[in-house]
């Protein structure tokens, strides 16, 4: 029997391609629009800032189970959430929530590891790569995470949450990455964690100098194999963003 999906949302770009994914993927493998059933519950993005910039990682705990409790009142059987920087907060509240939650960097460090990579460069805001949420799921598999320099981080963070988180998408921000990955395959990087759940609305494999672990819809193909009996993800499934978008950013 499907399960039912709850999404706890924080960023509207994000949240949105991951249950694209999720609707479009299990439509493509299961036929005739027949993806499981999902609920997506968003607080206002303020909300979720106001407390990542004064470190209280309580009060984002807060607010996710909120949601998660939310979502289970509505049906939902178990949860994910998009968002790679609050799961910084997820061990704060996992014990008291009412359902199980899937969780974005072990479901990446699965990947990794079934591809045989070792070591991998990581990108995501600066909350993210100041923490040990991706280190901690890789060293588990034996897999190194190698993050930016601190002048990188800076500027991968102001253009995640200036441009990307509203939906502008620039060829400045474009570049940026493909030069921080390029040093990060120079450094002996074999791929690399696309961990911030916008990022890949502008990056893939086609303009990345590395082989990309999508963290998003990593996450969302999980969910999909935990609601629908027997689903196998499709290397051919739709896609749910422009093809190049470097070739057409606007903002």
């Amino acid at each position: 029997m499907n399960q039912h999906i709850g999404i706890v949302a924080c960023s509207a770009e994000g949240a949105a391609l991951c249950y694209r994914t999720i609707c479009d993927e299990g439509a493509l493998w299961h036929g005739d629009h027949g993806h499981p059933e999902v609920s997506l519950h968003s607080h206002p993005l303020a909300a979720y800032v106001e407390c990542l910039e004064e470190g209280d990682w309580a009060g984002v705990g807060e607010l996710m189970l909120a949601s998660a409790q939310k979502l289970a009142t509505i049906g939902a059987e178990f949860l994910i959430c998009p968002d790679n920087t609050i799961h910084l907060a997820l061990p704060l509240i996992e014990a008291r929530s009412p359902l199980p939650w899937l969780h974005i960097a072990e479901v990446a460090a699965l990947e990794a590891a079934r591809h045989g990579y070792q070591r991998v460069g990581l990108i995501g805001t600066r909350w993210l790569l100041s923490s040990d949420v991706y280190p901690q799921k890789f060293k588990a598999k034996g897999l190194e995470v190698l993050r930016p320099v601190a002048a990188e981080e800076e500027e991968i963070n102001r253009v995640i949450m200036d441009e990307l988180v509203y939906g502008i998408f620039k060829e400045e921000g474009v570049s940026l990455f493909q030069r921080v990955m390029d040093r990060m395959q120079a450094r002996g990087c074999d791929a690399v964690i696309l961990a911030c759940t916008e990022i890949p609305l502008v990056m893939s494999d086609a303009n990345s100098p590395l082989p990309t672990l999508d963290s998003t819809r990593l996450l969302a193909r999980a969910a999909l194999a935990r609601a629908l009996p027997g689903f196998t993800p499709n290397e051919n499934a739709r896609p749910t963003e422009r093809e190049n978008p470097s070739e057409d950013p606007n903002g």
